[in-house]
């Protein structure tokens, strides 16, 4: 469980970042449908490009820790999840997105669940392999110099 909680969070800050970028070089053009939304959410997307690609950024930091620190992990996969709840929210206030962001919102909603059940797997892994640190076992004696 523990190399999988590090394959997921490279690709979660592999994918992020380069989504973040692409946003921030793309603008509107990134955005599908959206390509003709005008200045203001054309900064507004090339802006939240920026924050995405350091979230990214955020999982890459944590995917090369040893071990990869599960309240990190737990944070991460919080704001992921507050992402797709977002979603949901303009689901219910405007309807329904154009579909690729309907399958963004299931992966937002299905895969910070994983990412909680895995947070700690990688320090779990870690702590079984490390040696005990007690001292070995024999009779105390005292040092009387």
């Amino acid at each position: 469980m523990a190399k999988t909680l590090r394959v997921f969070a490279w690709a979660m800050g592999l994918a992020c970042t380069a989504i973040g970028l692409f946003h921030v070089v793309g603008g509107n053009a990134a955005i599908p449908g959206e390509a003709d939304a005008g200045p203001t959410l054309d900064s507004l997307g090339r802006f939240f490009g920026a924050i995405f690609a350091g979230y990214g950024l955020a999982w890459l930091w944590a995917a090369r820790q040893d071990p990869v620190p599960a309240k990190a992990v737990r944070w991460l996969a919080a704001v992921f999840l507050l992402g797709g709840v977002g979603r949901l929210l303009s689901l219910a206030v405007h309807g329904w997105p154009h579909g690729f962001q309907v399958v963004l919102a299931v992966i937002e909603l299905v895969l910070p669940p994983l990412l909680f059940w895995l947070a700690n797997a990688d320090e779990r892994a870690s702590r079984e392999l490390r040696p005990t640190d007690t001292p070995a076992a024999g009779p105390s004696v005292p040092d009387h110099a």
